[in-house]
């Protein structure tokens, strides 16, 4: 199990700890100091059964509100923008989801 956290998020913080608290055995990605890789976050996405664009943050001032819906286009600009991820994301297998 991973876990792509984000410390200064406390939804993130809180499903780190609810994931300690469950002695719960996973890896931490700090995903802004460990960017995922296109392939990586194209995955996840295919995990999430979700666009890009669907767990995009729209009040990150990175958000571009004008990019058409092109996948590639979105998933390199959230590589180059990664506090546009929505956080934090579980991915346990062939799962994931996105603790809300």
């Amino acid at each position: 199990m991973e876990i792509w956290h984000n410390p200064r998020c406390s939804k993130s913080r809180a499903a780190k700890q609810r994931l300690d608290d469950e002695g719960v055995e996973y890896t931490e990605r700090r995903y802004l100091d460990d960017v995922p890789t296109a392939q990586e976050l194209d995955h996840v996405l295919e995990l999430l059964n979700k666009q890009p664009w669907e767990i995009a943050r729209k009040k990150e001032p990175a958000y571009p509100s004008g990019l058409e819906h092109d996948r590639a286009k979105w998933i390199a600009h959230m590589v180059a923008n990664p506090s546009l991820i929505e956080r934090p994301i579980i991915i346990d297998g062939n799962n994931a989801h996105i603790e809300r």
